[in-house]
């Protein structure tokens, strides 16, 4: 939950409402928010540990104890008892203590959750335990007690990982708010400010090759900036008094005096980190069944138990023994096979899904990705390369090295292309930078420019329908350098892939129509829409969702950010920025023919999931029965627990000989 306020109540006092609910509370956007995750998986990473190593050593003590039931003496199988007594108390309080205080804000509070009846159960059963041990007793179940802390608490710390890396997106984006600007004052003079001290009308400085970080308004100056990162457009854009630069462009030209629309809380970043944050809270609502779940085991555990308890002594047992029984019933409706149904079936596919070069970052985006049915794309970066192409034909084969001599003085991408195709070589001096127009410089004796039609006098001439950068030596007719966007190698063969196994494929990016159509025509995919903003795309998921469709949003970019978090699922690729990668489910390193095999893979982990539910669903209504009706001691009910979470983790281990090989 996340929490903006008005008025005269304080952070504090909001803070402590919260925290008097029993939850935890961090300032967003700061370095404490991701400390905050950090801090509780290693201390669960901690505390599993803890337990895993007494779990260990208290189980060859059992096994010697159970192994030697006829010929032990009673002095030294108390001798075991008490040594595995004094190795589970200290670590029952502090393996278990996130379960105990858990379950103790819940009770605080007037309400259950599943940590109540667990907790419930170790207590009982340490308590069984050591007054067995005292007495001298046949049977202590230490080994029970620590089993059931280890295996909840690798369910508990896989939940928390996974949470964390979801949790990145609002925070990068919020770094990058935060981001240092410089202001100038009144007197003219420039300071350095954090971008959420200023307000609109503050004039801002925008030097060459830094991103802004406000919304504004040109006031001086002139030049080119880069949009991809916002709008997708793939090419730059020519800017001068009264144009309009949203945050996360890049100056490509020389400096830029700006005046702020509206604070950094009103930006096209806030924006887009407004959409991230209904993107994330909608994906909650998939944690509602089991929130309902959890609503009516509990109580049917607990009556379950107490029943068995009455039950027993009414039927004239001891009340040892009604105890046991009722600890039986605790112990052997604990949750561990269904805790793990979901994170053992998650966490074989996450590493089959590894060695191929996907990292996930959600935790149910395995179950979201199983249930695609449409798939979008984004142009830029995704489908194509990104970066322009420069076309080397006999004609400006030898225009080319000279050429590359201006262009080795600009941040252009179809400069830095021209370079790229030219090869080493030298820088001409001298250089002019005439801005929105071209470079211009004396090179052997002739003047030489580099830029637009008009600049070079090129006149109306037509070079085709991709970008165009005009070169001219002296009174020799122009030359037209011409360039085109690149399809990623796999790209065809990828949309081939998802084609025949059914998807619907759509491309919705904020370039130009005519470079958005190419590359639609090039992989024969029919619907595309141009020009696309980030609100339009998030916009048209929106519209999607409504028509029934589950979406997986594929892209790279930071105007993709809002709509990969509203998206039913969503990747991104290796080389995508860190807000976007932060706000996808995954991330793909080999290529988009990954992303077949990413969705085979997770309707195979979906499968296995259901499946480890019905064997969980089937090991209760055989385990409870039997525990109910007394033939089940505390330890046998640990076992049984056991061995229902082993045959839920083998049946994932299914996941990894599936057949999900990419196309």
């Amino acid at each position: 939950m996340r929490v903006d306020w008005t008025g005269a109540l304080t952070g504090n006092e909001i803070a402590t409402a919260v925290s008097e609910l029993g939850y935890g509370v961090t300032a967003s956007g700061t370095d404490s928010e991701g400390t905050s995750y950090q801090a509780e998986e290693r201390s669960l990473l901690i505390a599993m540990g803890v337990a895993g190593f007494a779990a260990a050593n208290i189980m060859l003590l059992s096994v010697s104890v159970w192994g030697g039931a006829g010929e032990m003496g009673a002095a030294t199988r108390q001798a075991f008892h008490a040594i595995s007594g004094m190795i589970a108390l200290p670590v029952v309080v502090f393996s278990g203590r996130h379960f105990f205080l858990s379950a103790w804000r819940a009770l605080k509070h007037g309400h259950v959750n599943m940590d109540v009846p667990v907790s419930l159960a170790i207590w009982l059963a340490m308590g069984v335990s050591i007054w067995e041990t005292i007495q001298g007793g046949p049977h202590a179940y230490f080994d029970a007690c620590i089993m059931l802390i280890f295996f909840l608490l690798i369910g508990r710390f896989l939940d928390a990982r996974l949470r964390r890396r979801a949790s990145g997106a609002a925070h990068d984006l919020a770094a990058l708010k935060n981001r240092s600007v410089r202001r100038q004052n009144s007197t003219g003079a420039i300071e350095s400010v954090r971008a959420n001290e200023i307000i609109a009308g503050d004039m801002i400085l925008l030097s060459p090759g830094e991103q802004a970080v406000i919304d504004m308004t040109i006031a001086e100056g002139a030049g080119e900036i880069d949009e991809q990162l916002v709008s997708g457009e793939s090419l730059p854009r020519l800017v001068n008094a009264g144009t309009v630069v949203f945050a996360g462009s890049v100056n490509l030209g020389a400096a830029l005096i700006g005046q702020a629309i509206s604070p950094a809380t009103d930006s096209l970043l806030a924006d887009i980190a407004t959409m991230m944050e209904a993107g994330e809270q909608r994906r909650s609502t998939y944690r509602k069944i089991a929130d309902r779940a959890v609503a009516l085991y509990v109580p049917f555990v607990h009556t379950t138990a107490a029943l068995s308890f009455l039950g027993w002594i009414v039927a004239g047992a001891s009340v040892r023994e009604a105890i046991l029984i009722a600890v039986s019933t605790l112990i052997i409706t604990c949750p561990c096979a269904l805790a793990l149904a979901a994170p053992a079936a998650q966490m074989v596919a996450s590493g089959k899904l590894f060695r191929s070069g996907v990292f996930l970052r959600s935790g149910d985006a395995l179950e979201r990705l199983a249930a695609i049915d449409h798939i979008v794309f984004d142009k830029t970066g995704t489908l194509t390369l990104g970066e322009p192409v420069c076309l080397v034909t006999e004609n400006t084969r030898k225009a080319l090295p000279i050429a590359a001599m201006l262009a080795r003085a600009s941040r252009h991408p179809l400069s830095r292309a021209l370079v790229t195709a030219a090869g080493a070589g030298p820088l001409a001096t001298g250089i002019r930078e005439h801005a929105g127009l071209g470079l211009e410089a004396n090179i052997d004796g002739h003047v030489c420019r580099l830029g637009s039609a008009e600049w070079v006098g090129a006149g109306g001439e037509v070079a085709g329908e991709g970008p165009v950068l005009w070169f001219s030596r002296g009174s020799e007719p122009p030359i037209a350098f011409t360039f085109e966007e690149q399809l990623r190698d796999d790209a065809k063969a990828a949309v081939r892939a998802l084609e025949t196994e059914g998807y619907s494929l759509e491309i919705l990016s904020g370039d130009r129509p005519s470079a958005v159509a190419r590359t639609a025509g090039a992989l024969g995919i029919g619907v595309w829409s141009a020009r696309v903003s980030p609100q339009d795309k998030a916009a048209r998921l929106e519209a999607l969702r409504d028509e029934g469709k589950r979406v997986l949003m594929v892209g790279d970019g930071l105007n993709d950010a809002g709509a990969l978090a509203l998206a039913h699922a969503s990747l991104t690729p290796g080389g995508a920025m860190d807000i976007s990668q932060s706000a996808s489910d995954a991330v793909y390193a080999g290529g988009l023919g990954s992303i077949p095999a990413i969705l085979r893979i997770s309707k195979s982990a979906r499968q296995i999931m259901l499946q480890n539910f019905g064997l969980a669903a089937a090991y209760n209504l055989i385990a409870v029965p039997i525990a109910v009706t007394g033939h089940v001691t505390p330890l046998i009910a640990a076992i049984a627990m056991s061995a229902s979470s082993l045959i839920v983790t083998l049946n994932a281990l299914r996941i990894r000989h599936g057949k999900s090989g990419s196309s």
